[in-house]
């Protein structure tokens, strides 16, 4: 099975207090519709925090600080492997735009669960719940 590497912006208004996270509803492809972190595939010779740097400025058009790693997902969708190193993030500079995106929202703990999540996307959820004040 094929196994596509991407990185995912976990992006928080805060990331020492983090209180409402941004969530996007992909606008194109088999999965559209459905709730993400917005990111993509990290290019030849780019390191993962370089990847959701570009990533953010071409989906989003701002530019975002990238903090710790808060897990790499392994997921197993039916025609590919995704292998998923997850960021907790911030806006450094701009303001988020959907350039691909069909919407988005900034969701706090408690309203984590009212958005319908990608597969692998979810797999993460508990874990920033936990971090969430």
């Amino acid at each position: 099975m094929k196994t596509i590497r991407v990185v995912a912006a976990v992006i928080c208004d805060s990331i020492e207090h983090k209180t409402k996270i941004f969530s996007t509803a992909r606008g194109y492809g088999e999965f559209k519709g459905g709730w993400e972190f917005p990111g993509g595939k990290i290019e030849a010779g780019e390191t993962s925090q370089q990847a959701v740097v570009r990533e953010i400025r071409e989906e989003l058009d701002a530019t975002v600080k990238v903090g710790d790693l808060i897990d790499t997902i392994e997921y197993d969708y039916p025609a590919f492997h995704l292998s998923m190193d997850c960021f907790w993030c911030e806006v450094a500079s701009g303001e988020l735009k959907l350039l691909e995106a069909e919407a988005a929202r900034w969701l706090t703990k408690e309203e984590l669960d009212s958005v319908q999540w990608l597969p692998a996307d979810v797999t993460l959820i508990d874990k920033i719940r936990k971090s969430m004040e």
